[in-house]
């Protein structure tokens, strides 16, 4: 199968498919007149890779998910200690969001937005809260 065909199946675009054969997470045979020949594995791991960096896992836990998901031996546990690492790391940027949130909410607020020139908002990001 072709790489038009592999990122139609998959639902990744094929340049995302070209970078990551580029750093190795998917090596595609080659037809001898040197086009990528996707196999069905190949687009297991491809559907495998789109979903994983949907639910933000970076390319190297990809590339660990992907070799733990290969290897029928593996211990899950492996697989828990990604995962755990990665939902930390989404409750970190939470929690950063969420303490942005309620500061630009409190400084909305105290803004009158009228034709004065006092602003708390222009007045915290230069450093003098209000």
């Amino acid at each position: 199968m072709n790489i038009s065909d592999a990122a139609a199946q998959a639902g990744l675009p094929p340049k995302t498919i070209r970078y990551y054969e580029e750093i190795g997470l998917v090596t595609p045979d080659r037809d001898p007149n040197g086009y990528r020949a996707f196999s069905d594995v190949d687009i297991h791991n491809l559907t495998f890779l789109a979903r994983a960096r949907a639910l933000g896992f970076s390319i190297q836990e990809c590339r660990a998910l992907l070799a733990l998901y290969e290897d029928k031996g593996r211990a899950s546990a492996e697989v828990k200690k990604i995962a755990k690492g990665h939902l930390e790391e989404i409750e970190r940027k939470i929690a950063d969001l969420t303490a942005m949130r309620d500061t630009l909410t409190h400084l909305v607020h105290a803004c009158h937005g009228d034709d004065r020139p006092d602003c708390p908002i222009l007045e915290s990001m230069g450093g003098r809260e209000s």
